[in-house]
């Protein structure tokens, strides 16, 4: 099956796992809130944790949406979704026997490169996006009314965090010829972070922290971005497709 078929497919899934994830998390938010305090006496074990819990006592919906939708929903589904679909992006070809056949296409290999890049990032950010505007709908059937604007921002940035671990493993990708690998070696990280993040001694060094509720409800209640965090994302993804485009440039079948 083509390379745009299968993300067209796999981004569809993907699109409704997310938004079954966030319509079963915002529909279940009554019984939440009347037992909010017997959730934290459960989490109270688990610092982290705790803390969510401690910020949805303090801003309530908003917070319990970025919470499920975001750190949850998009950071454990978006993860693998990233990883899915760039390890095969060029490492797939090389698999298959097919990268020759690609490079003989009439295009330039910076266009080939590109277009195959921005084709898997669109499958990966444009879900997040399309399932956040239901939020405001869903929350009107538990008689919560948000508006649409802080949630898209807090899409922008977590499309920024996923757009990090896609770059990774595109580049990845473009230097190695086993998409199994590369998968396999990338979420086993990306597991490691999250579970770096659960630590309260280690939390400060998981990368998971760069899109968490802290960051997330600062830009839902009051607009601040953190220009540090922004910067240094944008950057790392400019720098690694920079990466994959000289590694694919000197790439031979």
């Amino acid at each position: 099956m083509p390379r745009l078929s299968l993300l067209a497919l796999f981004g569809l899934a993907y699109t409704v796992l997310l938004e079954a994830m966030l319509a079963a998390a915002i529909l279940f938010w009554p019984e939440f809130a009347a037992n909010l305090a017997s959730f934290r006496s459960m989490t109270s074990a688990i610092p982290i944790a705790g803390e969510m819990m401690q910020k949805i006592e303090q801003e309530g919906f908003t917070a319990y949406v970025l919470g499920q939708h975001f750190f949850k929903g998009c950071n454990a589904l978006g993860t693998a979704a990233a990883v899915l679909f760039a390890a095969p992006a060029v490492a797939g070809e090389a698999q298959r026997g097919t990268l020759e056949m690609w490079l003989a296409l009439p295009f330039s290999r910076t266009r080939l490169l590109l277009e195959r890049w921005l084709a898997g990032a669109l499958a990966l950010v444009v879900p997040v996006f399309l399932c956040t505007l239901t939020i405001p709908l869903l929350g009107a059937r538990v008689d919560e009314y948000e508006p649409y604007a802080p949630y898209l921002a807090c899409a922008a940035q977590q499309s920024l965090f996923l757009l990090a671990i896609y770059a990774l493993t595109f580049l990845c990708s473009c230097l190695g010829s086993n998409p199994n690998k590369i998968a396999l070696l990338v979420l086993f990280v990306a597991v490691f972070q999250f579970a770096l993040y659960m630590v309260k001694t280690l939390t400060h060094a998981s990368l998971f922290r760069l899109c968490d509720m802290d960051v997330l409800l600062a830009i839902a209640l009051d607009g601040r971005w953190s220009a540090p965090i922004v910067l240094g994302l944008a950057t790392f993804v400019v720098a690694t497709l920079g990466g994959s485009l000289v590694a694919f440039r000197r790439r031979c079948p």
